[in-house]
């Protein structure tokens, strides 16, 4: 084959695969894993040239660490410390600790199945030590987990991984010397580490800084992208010919650039090709597994996949725990963490290159640790139920925090739920203190409902997307319930969970853009509020009112945007002082309530015609209960209050028509006189 046929097949099974990962909402990840094994010369062999795609594959490595180095700074290490240097540190040593004494004693008591050295077996117990960050990550965003006390201690394990990644990069090269000269080799690997990093940290950062801001003056795009790129693999370069890795150089470049103004502008140049080259890292990864190995080691497999993750489970529930973690949190923390990593497949292929695990037990190690990755997405799916059958005092955890909750909600009532207090909720619950309107905000960062609980507002820590939480927060009594955070899946959540428990409950839901604006309303939601045109509409009218638009003017534009847009915003209530030419021109709401003996008792709305008229009919109450949208074709009864919008005169017709009748219409005649 070609080189350019070599690429089009790489690039159309690549597309397969992560479409396929996508339909089963899989990470893209395990779809490059699996493409690589299906095209690998171990399948169908589609291509022989397994070299070139592995050399592109460690170019996908070098921006990985690259991005990492990138993300790396001191004052998130800093408010993180005690899970970055406390349960990380511990859980990174211990791992490789007990499983390098593990698979020495493995080769010692079982040599025809298990055979290892004690370099090999460092260098693997190093990649268990491992987690898979995109995996874990990607779950918990989903799952609004990021803040949660689990998730702060993954992320804090997940940090310390990354860095104890760059001094594993520089170990295992090392133990590929010689045995005699292995202890030679190690000190000046150190030597060489210590002494290249020290130069490129003390006078890096000043240097790098003048040399973007040199570039980044010249203006141009295409310039900036090819130095980003000159910089990362030059220095990848430089630490590979210093006998290193090409990784160790690549998260350098990173963190150098992590300390400059222009760390977001590289984040969005790189991304592109960072991730299309980590797709071909893991389809060469891939390629390494002979599936007939693995099926004549069906058993070993089998134990690498079942026995490694539950023992680092186990390990790291047993340090959360002793750390201060509830037990719920803990079993949580560990489940999350069980799994192999990407960085796992940096450190076996480094292994590999210097000859340091056997071939017959690389394949099994290899499918063990794919297999532990696809099952991932399931174990957190299933990981509340796993960890309420197996701790006892989980659902008394989880009753005491609802408990809490239904504590500060039941001296509301008729209130606003507010779900998620962030600055857009902080703002919202002012404004309704400021109108006397009571609220019940509920967030999942404990700092923020500590601190806004002891100012005085009525916030506690629930999962809103939860309908335990919603139901404590006084769902079923709410006046309204508004969504502040931006998190889709979770707003469709609350919108399910209010429609089958609460369907007379309005919600309102703020989104970035309108990109999903129908499903969001087809759902549930009663009025949605896009960032983006809220924006534009308040930049539009500080443009018009700088250009000389009369002030007025400006008002009325930027109404009847919002009116064209936005349901609950058409038209507003008459009062005394809306006496105006202009202001009686613009629509406005009235309530008709039905007295006995009004037209309209006994019939449908329908049946009035009121569009026609040029009325709009947005609510309909029955007697004394709550606004619903109006059932154009139900039967109209005493009490029921339309609420109705349109101009002055077509309301005055409306009203008219709805109520006429002779006792109604007199006793409205001597009312108004």
């Amino acid at each position: 084959m070609t080189g350019l046929e070599i690429t089009l097949l790489y690039l159309l099974a690549a597309v397969l695969g992560v479409v396929v990962c996508r339909l089963l909402k899989l990470p893209p990840m395990l779809g490059y894993l699996c493409v690589g094994v299906v095209i690998g010369p171990n399948a169908l062999a589609l291509s022989k040239n397994v070299e070139t795609v592995q050399h592109l594959g460690e170019f996908g490595v070098v921006f990985l660490m690259f991005v990492i180095g990138l993300e790396f700074n001191l004052p998130k290490l800093r408010t993180m410390r005690q899970h970055v240097l406390g349960l990380g540190s511990l859980q990174v040593a211990l791992t490789m600790l007990l499983g390098t004494a593990t698979m020495v004693v493995l080769n010692d008591r079982l040599p025809d199945l298990w055979d290892m050295d004690w370099k090999a077996a460092l260098t693997l117990s190093g990649a268990l030590a491992m987690s898979s960050t995109a995996i874990v990550v990607k779950l918990m965003v989903e799952r609004l987990e990021m803040e949660s006390e689990h998730g702060k201690r993954v992320m804090g394990v997940l940090l310390f991984q990354d860095l104890a990644l760059v001094p594993l990069l520089v170990l295992v090269p090392a133990l590929g010397a010689p045995a005699q000269g292995l202890v030679t080799a190690l000190g000046l690997a150190a030597l060489k580490a210590t002494l290249l990093v020290g130069v490129l940290l003390v006078g890096g950062q000043h240097v790098m800084r003048r040399w973007l801001t040199l570039v980044a003056r010249r203006k141009s795009d295409e310039l900036f992208v090819l130095n980003l790129l000159f910089i990362t693999l030059g220095l990848a370069w430089l630490t590979q010919e210093a006998g290193l890795s090409l990784a160790l150089g690549a998260f350098i470049a990173g963190m150098l650039i992590s300390e400059t103004e222009f760390k977001h502008q590289v984040e969005t140049d790189i991304r592109p090709y960072h991730d299309v080259l980590l797709g071909l890292f893991f389809i060469s990864i891939g390629m390494l597994l002979d599936w007939r190995l693995v099926l004549q080691h069906w058993g070993l497999v089998l134990l690498l996949v079942l026995i490694p993750p539950l023992l680092k489970v186990a390990m790291i529930t047993a340090l959360s725990r002793s750390l201060g973690a509830t037990a719920g949190v803990a079993l949580r923390t560990g489940l999350y963490l069980g799994q192999a990593g990407e960085f796992g497949f940096v450190l076996l292929t480094l292994a590999e290159e210097n000859s340091l695990v056997p071939p017959a037990l690389l394949n099994p190690i290899l499918a063990a640790m794919v297999l532990s990755m696809v099952l991932t997405p399931f174990i957190v799916m299933f990981s509340n139920r796993i960890v309420m059958q197996l701790v006892s005092t989980e659902w008394l955890q989880q009753s005491l925090q609802l408990t809490t909750i239904a504590r500060k909600a039941i001296s509301v009532n008729h209130h606003v739920l507010i779900c998620g207090f962030g600055r857009c909720g902080q703002n919202l619950a002012r404004v309704l203190e400021s109108q006397n309107i009571p609220y019940m905000a509920l967030d999942l960062d404990p700092d923020r409902v500590r601190q806004a609980a002891a100012a005085g507002h009525t916030v506690a820590f629930g999962d809103s997307a939860r309908l335990q939480a919603l139901m404590a927060g006084g769902l079923a009594r709410a006046r309204a319930v508004v969504v502040t955070y931006l998190d889709e899946p979770a707003v469709f959540k609350v919108l399910a969970n209010t429609q089958a428990h609460a369907p007379q409950v309005p919600v309102i839901v703020r989104t970035q853009d309108d990109h999903n604006l129908d499903n969001l309303r087809a759902a549930g939601a009663t009025e949605v509020v896009p960032e983006a045109i809220e924006g534009s509409l308040m930049l539009a009218s500080h443009a018009l009112a700088l250009v000389g638009v009369p002030m007025r003017r400006v008002i009325r534009i930027v109404q009847d945007q919002r009116d064209a847009r936005y349901n609950l915003l058409r038209g507003f209530f008459h009062g005394a002082d809306d006496n105006s030419v202009d202001e009686l021109e613009h629509e406005r709401l009235v309530t008709v309530t039905l007295p006995p003996g009004a037209k309209a008792v006994g019939r449908a709305i329908a049946s009035f015609a009121l569009e026609d008229m040029g009325v709009r009919v947005l609510s309909l109450r029955h007697g004394h209960g709550k606004p619903e949208s109006a059932d154009m074709s139900a039967l109209l009864e005493v009490g029921d209050t339309l609420v109705l919008s349109g101009r002055a005169e077509a309301l005055a017709l409306a009203e008219q028509r709805l109520l006429q009748s002779a006792g109604v219409l007199k006793a409205q005649s001597t009312a108004s006189h």
